[in-house]
């Protein structure tokens, strides 16, 4: 490329012939004039289309990593391109994702727990089918009024086949109303499921009231060992995901919009957010590829 911009510029800003240009520098005169004609190859011209896709998706999801990037572009745009060329592209145009949120503390178990279950999970984060194994936990959000801060939490519970949120709650008290609420929703949508039911030592899993619920479903019960966030990895990897693609990139200075923004990041989770390990599906895709099959 450079050769050819050094005869250009000599053969028309100082008259050399270009024809001694040429075999100067071991460049054939067709070969030349060809790139006179197309200065671009197809391979950059496909690159500068390349980032106008890339550069769009970018900026709506600034969070995403080049490998979400290509999953974007392969799986909802239909352009198929492998991670490398993405990779190079966005080091070329210093397009990053954002820094990843990193948890700063383990819920702690109940002091005086009515009832603990066994870590029956053990970390084995695969399920066959849905509704084999469900995850549950809370977390914490705030919003802004003035100088005052507000908090609401947000109850869900996730399926390990395909990694979807089966159904969530939020309120503004961190209680046991919040979690049966929960559950007993995520009941009246599967009622024919009778999932190995995992979470942490928090109070309100450690409740009788809780326990109950589960017995009456015909649920195992399964609890992580206490400040072992990682016996409940995947559900701790969902907070960490929806708040740093949704909650950290905007400042709440209300209630209702807060509720909102939550309730439609879960909605894109779970039926537009590709993921490699459910082979570049959503997880209500490969949910509902699974009902198909059965």
């Amino acid at each position: 490329m450079a050769a050819y911009k050094a005869i250009r510029e000599l053969s028309s800003g100082k008259g050399y012939p270009v024809a001694k240009l040429c075999k100067c520098l071991s460049i054939t005169r067709s070969a030349y004039y060809h790139w006179i004609k197309y200065p671009k190859s197809n391979n950059e011209l496909q690159n500068e289309k390349l980032f106008i896709e890339i550069k769009k998706i970018h900026t709506e999801h600034p969070d995403m990593g080049y490998r979400r990037i290509r999953d974007e572009l392969d799986g909802h745009k239909g352009i198929h391109v492998n991670d490398k060329r993405v990779l190079r592209i966005c080091r070329k145009c210093d397009i990053k994702s954002n820094i990843k949120w990193k948890p700063k503390s383990c819920t702690r178990g109940e002091r005086n727990p009515d009832h603990v279950a066994k870590n029956y999970l053990h970390r084995d984060f695969h399920a066959d089918k849905p509704n084999e194994k469900w995850l549950t936990d809370v977390s914490e959000f705030k919003y802004y009024s003035g100088n005052e801060v507000h908090k609401v939490y947000l109850s869900a519970i996730l399926d390990l086949y395909d990694r979807r949120i089966v159904t969530f709650k939020i309120s503004d008290h961190n209680d046991n109303p919040l979690v049966m609420n929960t559950f007993d929703e995520a009941v009246r949508l599967e009622p024919d499921a009778h999932p190995l039911f995992h979470s942490d030592r928090g109070f309100q899993y450690t409740s009788m009231q809780f326990y109950t619920r589960l017995k009456k479903n015909h649920m195992k019960q399964s609890m992580s060992r206490v400040a072992h966030c990682i016996d409940n990895g995947p559900m701790e990897g969902f907070w960490g995901i929806l708040k740093r693609e949704m909650y950290y990139r905007q400042h709440f200075n209300d209630r209702s919009t807060l509720v909102a923004a939550i309730a439609n990041y879960i909605n894109y989770y779970n039926n537009q957010r590709l993921q490699r390990n459910l082979n570049v599906m959503t997880p209500m895709e490969y949910h509902n590829q699974y009902t198909k099959v059965a």
